[in-house]
C-alpha cells in the first residue's frame, strides 16, 4: 500500500510517498480503507519539528480520518466488513478521566497515523461515522469536534442560557459555536475578519467581536453580557490571550485551554483566577465515550462540520502549508479517493 511518511524532523519537505506492506488484522483488530483524513495544527507542529514532544521517525502523520472496514480479525464484535468508522485520537481511552488514557497510544504520533491507503485499528479505538455526514465531513471529527464537545459537555456540563466565548474561527472554535448554539447557549465569537464573524453568526453565534479593530475584546464581552462575562471560554490563543479571557470571565467560569496559536510565552496573574474563582483546564481531545455522545448529538441536530478546503491526499504537503499560513475558516481535509 501507499503511505506518506515523515522521514526526518524539520519541515514539510521531509514528507515522502512510500510503499509499505499491506497490514493484517490481529485479534480484535480490523483494517480500514481510508476515505478521507483531516488536518490539525498539531500535525503541522509534528511535521515541522516544533511540537512539544519529539516522536521517533519515520512516522505516518495525521490522527483524524474515516474509512470503510475491509477486513476483521478474530473476536471482533463491534464492527463488520462494510461499516464506516472514524478512528479515535486516544487509542486506549474508552471512557472516564484522562488518567485512563495512555500517552504512548496517540494516533499520528507516537504511533502511525492515517495518511495512507489502509490502516489497522483496534476495534476499541473506533466509532461509527455519523450516517448523515460525507466522508470529507466525518474525517474532521476525532480531534477538533471531540475537543469542543469534551470541553463544553463532558467536562463543562454546559446548560441552556450559559454564555460561551469561542476564540477564533478554526476547527475547534467553530465546532464549539455549533454545539453551544444547539444547546441553547448565548454564543460569542472573536475573529480578525468581519466576513468570518458574519459566517460564524450563520452557524449560530449570536455576537461577534473583531479583535483587530477592538483589541480590548474582553471589555466588549462584558458589555455584551451586561457586565457578567462568559461562563465557558474556548481558549486557543495561549498566554497572550489568556489574560483577556480571564477579564472576560464570569464568576466561576471555565476556561478550556485548547491551544497556543498566539505563542507559548507570557505572564498570568494568579490573583485574577482567584478573584473570579475561575477553573482553567487543559482539554486533551476526549475519550471514545465523549466521541460517541457527540455523534448522537450531531445526528439529532443534523449538524455538519465546516470545511474550509479539500485537497487530494497526495497533496498533503500543500494542505499542511495552507493550514499553517492560510488562516482557514473551519477544517482542512484530504480526500483519499482523489
Amino acid at each position: 500500500m501507499q503511505a506518506i511518511e515523515l522521514q526526518a524532523p524539520g519541515g514539510i519537505d521531509n514528507l515522502r510517498l512510500i510503499e509499505r506492506p499491506m497490514p493484517e488484522p490481529g485479534r480484535q483488530e480490523m483494517i480500514i480503507k481510508v476515505k478521507a483524513t483531516a488536518l490539525n495544527y498539531r500535525d503541522v507542529e509534528i511535521v515541522r519539528g516544533s511540537y512539544h514532544t519529539a516522536f521517533a521517525l519515520p512516522l505516518i502523520p495525521l490522527s483524524d480520518g474515516v474509512g470503510e472496514v475491509v477486513a476483521v480479525g478474530a473476536e471482533v464484535t463491534r464492527f463488520k466488513v462494510g461499516d464506516r468508522v472514524c478512528g479515535t485520537f486516544w487509542q486506549r481511552w474508552v471512557g472516564g478521566s484522562l488518567a485512563m488514557a495512555e500517552p504512548s497510544y496517540q494516533r499520528g504520533g507516537p504511533i502511525d497515523g492515517l495518511l495512507s491507503e489502509f490502516v489497522r485499528l483496534d476495534e476499541q479505538a473506533a466509532v461509527f461515522a455519523p450516517p448523515h455526514l460525507s466522508d470529507v465531513e466525518a474525517a474532521t471529527l476525532p480531534c477538533a469536534a471531540v475537543t469542543a464537545w469534551h470541553a463544553l459537555f463532558t467536562e463543562g456540563q454546559l446548560k441552556p442560557g450559559d454564555t460561551v466565548l469561542s476564540l477564533g474561527t478554526g476547527g475547534v472554535s467553530l465546532f464549539a459555536v455549533q454545539f453551544a448554539a444547539a444547546a441553547g447557549a448565548h454564543v460569542i465569537v472573536t475573529s480578525s475578519s468581519d466576513d468570518k464573524l458574519t459566517r460564524a453568526k450563520a452557524l449560530g453565534a449570536h455576537d461577534g467581536i473583531n479583535y483587530r479593530s477592538d483589541p480590548d475584546w474582553a471589555t466588549a464581552v462584558l458589555t455584551l453580557t451586561g457586565g457578567r462575562g462568559a461562563d465557558h471560554i474556548i481558549e486557543v490563543g495561549g498566554p497572550q490571550s489568556f489574560a483577556q479571557s480571564l477579564k472576560a470571565s464570569a464568576r466561576g467560569a471555565q476556561i478550556n485551554v485548547i491551544g497556543y496559536l498566539g505563542g507559548s510565552e507570557g505572564a498570568i496573574n494568579p490573583l485574577d483566577i482567584f478573584r473570579r474563582q475561575v477553573r482553567a483546564r487543559g482539554i486533551p481531545v476526549g475519550s471514545r465515550e465523549s466521541f460517541e455522545a457527540m455523534n448522537r448529538a450531531l445526528a439529532v441536530n443534523w449538524l455538519r462540520p465546516v470545511i474550509d478546503r479539500v485537497f487530494p491526499w497526495m497533496e498533503a504537503a500543500e494542505a499542511l502549508r495552507h493550514l499553517e499560513h492560510g488562516s482557514p475558516f473551519g477544517k482542512v481535509v484530504l480526500d483519499h479517493t482523489q
